[in-house]
């Protein structure tokens, strides 16, 4: 077990303040037809949202147990919903969008 460096601690303190929704919400949604293309289809080993699934897993995790490849994908989550955050069309399928990883905007 490793300690984790400053910047990966303020990261993971990013990260969960972006991702507002729970594993279990996240999992649940992508299983929705409510979500759209990104759906998870009836076969889950074909077509799953890579990024949407990595959120559910990394949500499942300890700080202490991330590896490169989750530091990385705790970047993409916060330059994704960060650079959706201000779309000037927040419709429906922006919304999607934004909780296919993790952060539902009109959750409080």
């Amino acid at each position: 077990m490793t300690e984790p460096t400053p910047d990966t601690e303020l990261l993971w303190e990013e990260f969960h303040q972006i991702v507002n929704m729970t594993s279990d919400e996240i999992r649940t949604w992508l299983l929705t037809d409510a979500s759209g293309e990104d759906a998870l289809p009836a076969d889950p080993g074909m077509g799953l949202p890579e990024l949407g699934i990595r959120v559910v897993d990394l949500l499942r995790k300890r700080k202490a147990d991330l590896t490169g490849d989750d530091t990385e994908v705790m970047r993409k989550v916060v330059e994704f919903v960060e650079d959706r955050a201000d779309a000037p069309e927040q419709d429906d399928r922006w919304r999607r969008s934004l909780m296919s990883v993790g952060h539902d905007p009109l959750k409080p």
